[in-house]
């Protein structure tokens, strides 16, 4: 069993039972670290979920690093960021069944989104009914103006030997 702290800082802290830290996580981001507001696992505790004071939500993949913590090859990869909410992030959780995140903010607007990709899927109290399952299109809330972030692993099949050549040219036409 492990124990997942989220701290003013922005960083999550995992620590055994016996008090011990065992890992700690900050999310990748482009902005500066901000406090985290709500932490969440899913029911299998494949994913942790955490959203930010700021409105954001992001993902993490924990299964492998929980299966062999010691075995250093099994990390925790941040899969997802997105922008949910324009205000601070309450509460969250992940249904897995219909595969959906949904979050709330302290102003009480409570949210759908895909949890594969961060797709905005609607909101609680809207006059049509959720489509879960058309996710081609991608929309985003009224107050909420930057995409999903999916954060991919590098290749490890990139080409390290290849040179190229990108000599200056000056063009006085242009």
């Amino acid at each position: 069993p492990v124990l997942a702290s989220a701290h003013e800082n922005g960083c999550i802290c995992l620590w055994s039972i016996q008090g011990n830290l065992v890992k700690e996580l900050l999310p990748f981001s482009k902005y500066p670290s901000v406090p985290l507001t709500a932490l969440r696992t899913d029911i299998s505790t494949k994913m942790l979920l955490a959203g930010s004071k700021e409105g954001h939500i992001m993902c993490w993949s924990i299964a492998s690093f929980l299966e062999d913590p010691e075995n250093s090859k099994n990390q925790i990869k941040e899969e997802l960021c997105w922008r949910a909410h324009s205000t601070e992030v309450v509460d969250l959780f992940h249904e897995e069944e219909k595969n959906v995140v949904v979050t709330a903010s302290i102003d009480g607007s409570v949210r759908l989104w895909h949890a594969m990709n961060g797709y905005y899927l609607g909101y609680f109290g809207q006059p049509r009914p959720f489509e879960l399952s058309d996710i081609r299109r991608l929309i985003l809330p009224c107050d909420v103006n930057t995409f999903p972030t999916i954060i991919k692993k590098q290749s490890k099949h990139m080409e390290k030997n290849k040179k190229f050549e990108y000599p200056l040219m000056l063009d006085r036409d242009k």
